[in-house]
């Protein structure tokens, strides 16, 4: 952060200027909420260690260290009292308390609490007998704990303060075994009260306005200290905004740095390239076009390009690739383009072959399959420059793959890569520029998230002729039925595909499995029609084997499992049967599904599910109610959560405080582009709205903002 670098000493300038009057109790003057925590009272060695368990290590990680919910502490009236409901009672004290003792260290404190001149409550706390001496007959106090209905009675949780008149709320955060609730609500006290005067507002003054925002001082009182809900309620939303923002505007420097890296200017022949899209066996839709020419003006900038093309299944990602990498090569340069998967990278190695023809490029697959004397042969010709585009998997970034000149580094079906993996594609080369591709869907969420710094092009527009997918749900008891559907498909000269999700019969989940499955479809389909099995078990010489021979209708019928899912395209294939659907998520499924539908026919996919749950019963018709695989991936997302979807080291979503990025998208994306607008001129750090969010970045520079 460069441009952050003058920031520190603006930081050191402003706390300097608040210090100057503010002085703590210990007659020490304050420095910044970058303090380490054991500047306040009560924190030694031990319990310092102790807060970093929490990830507190300074005097702002505990003054935003929110509260996850509140007690209502406000006085109940004894007529508004339900049973087992949490109150605040305020009373006298009626009667000196007792101190009975039973079992091992276990002790109960009784007293009365006289509500009014009527209504006498019996209050009990277990094991704290050292609130007997904050109990004299005559006081008055309120006691927050739990009311029994059936023998009008209280347990009590705590006394609240006599000074406090019973009214407000509690805050109740996240403890462990090494900090007690009660530790962290006494330092948040103390660190707010010494450093009240040094909490500057963090949000320039007019995105505060346009937002309508409160003060950050304002903002932390009453998220740990509110009068009400409604103060609770505009705490938490500036809470969320204000660490969203924080997050986006660091994302958005990362951005803005990225542009600034020296890359290669690839000066692409183009005649040569519009010769190349008009030899194309069709029309590029208007959305390919328009990412092509977001792509090609990429390229020819001097800095190093970073996008994401992401599209619908079936949507020409891999033309508008194709297209991207033969500019790169009319350049003088090499492409390489990754694929997660031996079956994708041979197939778009075939598919490539056959699109570059008649052009000078000189397609090479290079995979783990790759035969020794093969590779031997084509390792050279990668680093003489002989081959052009090199298409394959991992195998791409081994050590011992030298390229003459990569210029662009296509990654397909990125999010199935580890960060390191993605990384030394992009060093094999100097600085080569980076199109990362994704027929997953990217949700909103994760693109504002995972995907900020980067330059995203969205191909929303399926290629003229496709229809859309009619998709529906069947109990398992209704399959038979199905099948006469399949055979109607089957005689018209078209193919199905049946997915399950096991290889193998399993005693410990009850589904179906592929085998069972495969033997089944036998039995009532062939002779008539020849059925195939494909699973992840298999080696790569058969799964090429069983793919190959379905490409060309020897197999009508393949029994898969989720080995299909990605890139796998026989347009002829027009139906699918989907078994035990609610074991898999929204995203998954819509890959699946992805699989038909790629031909001019009319195609069917249809579920089979029997779930036992609210939560899959949603899933299974939010698959039949919607094709738009952007709509599926942010209710995947919102259902099931980044974890479960894309693994939980790839999720890409980074852990928020106080904000949910998925509950929250909304306040994610005013803060997106409100960031957008902060850093849009190389100045900004300099413009006065601006100066304490820079010295705060400047110190929170360690922080990781990217998931890559």
């Amino acid at each position: 952060m460069e441009s952050l670098t003058a920031a520190g000493e603006v930081e050191r300038q402003l706390t300097t200027r608040l210090n100057q009057n503010n002085k703590d109790g210990r007659g020490v003057t304050m420095v910044s909420l970058n303090d380490s925590v054991s500047e306040l009272a009560g924190v030694g060695p031990k319990r310092a260690q102790a807060l970093k368990s929490l990830d507190i290590e300074n005097v702002n990680d505990l003054l935003t260290y929110f509260p996850f919910r509140y007690e209502d502490l406000q006085a109940k009236d004894p007529t508004e009292l339900t049973d087992q409901a949490k109150v605040t009672l305020k009373g006298t004290v009626a009667a000196a308390p007792v101190i009975s003792r039973f079992g091992r260290r276990k002790t109960r404190l009784n007293f009365r609490l006289l509500l009014d001149e009527h209504t006498i409550i019996p209050v009990t706390f277990f094991n704290q007998p050292w609130l007997k001496d904050k109990l004299e007959v005559g006081n008055e106090l309120a006691v927050y704990g739990r009311f029994d209905a059936k023998r009008q009675s209280l347990s009590g949780m705590k006394i609240i303060a006599s000074t406090d008149d019973g009214g407000g709320m509690g805050s109740i955060y996240p403890a462990n075994k090494e900090v007690r609730q009660a530790t962290i609500q006494k330092l948040v006290e103390s660190a707010y009260a010494a450093y009240e005067p040094v909490i500057v507002d963090l949000i320039p003054e007019p995105l505060r306005e346009q937002y309508r925002l409160l003060h950050r001082r304002q903002m932390i009182h009453d998220m740990h200290f509110p009068a009400g809900d409604a103060a609770a309620q505009a705490a938490r939303r500036t809470a969320k905004f204000e660490e969203f923002y924080l997050f986006e505007t660091r994302l958005q420097i990362v951005k803005q740095q990225d542009h600034t890296l020296h890359g290669q200017a690839l000066t692409y022949d183009l005649p040569k390239l519009k010769d190349f899209i008009a030899s194309l066996p069709y029309e590029l839709t208007d959305a390919q076009k328009r990412v092509v020419n977001e792509i090609c003006y990429d390229l020819k900038r001097p800095v190093h390009m970073n996008r994401l093309l992401q599209g619908d299944v079936g949507s020409g990602k891999t033309v508008v690739a194709a297209v991207a990498m033969y500019a790169a090569i009319t350049a003088g340069t090499q492409a390489a383009l990754m694929a997660p998967t031996e079956i994708l990278a041979e197939q778009h190695a075939n598919n490539l072959a056959k699109l570059f023809a008649d052009f000078p490029v000189n397609v090479a697959l290079l995979t783990g399959a790759t035969k020794p004397a093969a590779r031997k042969t084509l390792l050279p010709q990668i680093a003489n420059g002989a081959v052009n585009l090199i298409v394959g998997t991992h195998a791409l970034i081994q050590p011992e793959v030298a390229y003459h000149d990569l210029g662009l580094a296509v990654v397909d079906e990125q999010h199935r890569f580890g960060v390191n993996q993605r990384q030394a594609l992009r060093e094999k080369g100097q600085q080569p520029d980076v199109l990362a591709m994704t027929a997953t869907p990217i949700p909103r969420t994760l693109a504002i998230t995972a995907y900020g710094e980067m330059d995203v092009s969205v191909i929303n527009e399926l290629p003229a002729g496709r229809q859309p997918i009619k998709t529906s749900w069947i109990r398992s008891n209704q399959v038979d039925s199905t099948l006469r559907q399949v055979k109607a498909e089957l005689s018209s000269g078209s193919q199905a595909y049946v997915v399950t999700p096991l290889i193998e019969e399993s005693e410990a989940v009850d589904m179906k499995n592929a085998e069972a499955i495969y033997e089944r479809f036998k039995e009532q389909f062939e002779p008539t029609y020849k059925v195939g099995l494909l699973h992840g078990r298999m080696k790569n010489d058969e799964k090429n084997a069983v793919m190959d021979a379905f490409k060309a209708n020897e197999f009508q019928v393949l029994v898969a499992t989720t080995v299909i899912e990605v890139g796998v395209d026989v347009p002829n294939a027009t139906v699918m049967l989907i078994y035990d659907a609610d074991h898999f998520g929204l995203a998954q499924l819509h890959q699946l599904r992805g699989r038909v539908g790629r031909g001019k026919k009319a195609s069917a996919c249809i579920l089979i599910a029997d779930p036992k749950n609210e939560l899959a019963v949603e899933r299974m018709t939010t698959m039949t109610s919607t094709n738009d695989g952007f709509v599926l991936s942010q209710k995947d997302l919102e259902l099931r959560g980044p974890g479960d979807i894309l693994g939980k080291k790839q999720s890409g979503v980074p852990d928020f405080k106080v904000g949910d990025p998925v509950a929250d998208l909304n306040i994610l994306s005013a803060a997106q582009q409100a960031a957008k607008e902060t850093v849009a001129s190389p100045d900004w750090a300099d413009k006065d709205a601006n100066l304490a969010l820079a010295a705060f970045l400047s110190t929170t520079a360690h922080q990781n903002t990217t998931m890559d």
